[in-house]
């Protein structure tokens, strides 16, 4: 695969991956997108994007899901490792690449800096490890 491929292991899939993420409520937004994350404990990122009906009929919806989908494979090499990112589109103004990724990492930064700031929530296992896309429980 090329240097720039988006494969599965970089995509969150399961349902208790996104609990995690949303039960740690750790985010950071801008005009154009909201960024909720936490960390996965991976040696590289990970994305889920979710685009809101408020945002237009379901052309509008896809320009944005691939539009936030390039902006995360083209600077995958540049955002923080071992954090899970979902992405959710803010605006019904579709914005250019150029602009969605440099959004997307700084917010991605960001972020991070705001989980090391924050300690693990209370009652959550530090030794519990997010699923691993390769299909192993």
């Amino acid at each position: 695969m090329g240097k720039y491929s988006f494969p599965r292991k970089f995509r969150i899939h399961f349902q208790r991956d996104f609990d995690r993420i949303f039960t740690r409520r750790v985010s950071v937004a801008d005009p154009v997108i909201i960024v909720y994350g936490c960390e996965n404990g991976l040696p590289h990122p990970r994305l889920a994007v979710s685009v809101p009906r408020k945002i237009g009929k379901a052309v509008r919806r896809n320009r944005w899901r691939r539009l936030i989908r390039e902006a995360f494979r083209l600077q995958r090499h540049r955002l923080p490792p071992g954090v899970d990112l979902v992405v959710v589109a803010r605006t019904p103004e579709v914005p250019h690449l150029e602009q969605l990724k440099q959004s997307l990492l700084n917010l991605s930064w960001r972020l991070m800096r705001k989980l090391q700031r924050c300690s693990p929530p209370p009652g959550s296992n530090p030794s519990e490890k997010p699923s691993d896309s390769s299909g192993e429980p």
